[in-house]
């Protein structure tokens, strides 16, 4: 499966965000997806864990009461809407499933 993420771009401290993942085969929204997030100089990590249905399955700490992932099964695509963003959230995102992983989308946040 062949991934693209994108929406990303450079706001402030306290706005929001939505990151979109489409997929190039039907068979995304039978799978599970992963948001991940790469911040310079750092590992990449896990943002969520997505269920075909939409349902977040398991999130970061840093996720709770801000992010909120979504998945529309006929389009192919996911969504993570990111609210009240942080400079600590800068980093690039990814989308993934099955060791797939799409390029990903810078957001960069400004304090």
């Amino acid at each position: 499966v062949q991934l693209q993420a994108s929406g990303g771009g450079l706001v402030q401290a306290g706005e929001s965000l939505r990151l979109s993942c489409t997929a190039s085969t039907r068979f995304f929204s039978s799978k599970i997806m992963g948001w991940y997030r790469q911040a310079p100089g750092k590992e990449r990590e896990l943002v969520a864990l997505v269920t075909p249905s939409g349902l977040t399955m398991r999130a970061a700490e840093f996720v709770k009461g801000r992010f909120v992932a979504s998945r529309d099964r006929a389009r192919n695509t996911a969504y993570l809407q990111m609210n009240s963003l942080k400079p600590e959230d800068t980093g690039v995102y990814y989308c993934g499933q099955d060791g797939s992983w799409g390029q990903g989308t810078l957001v960069t946040v400004s304090s």
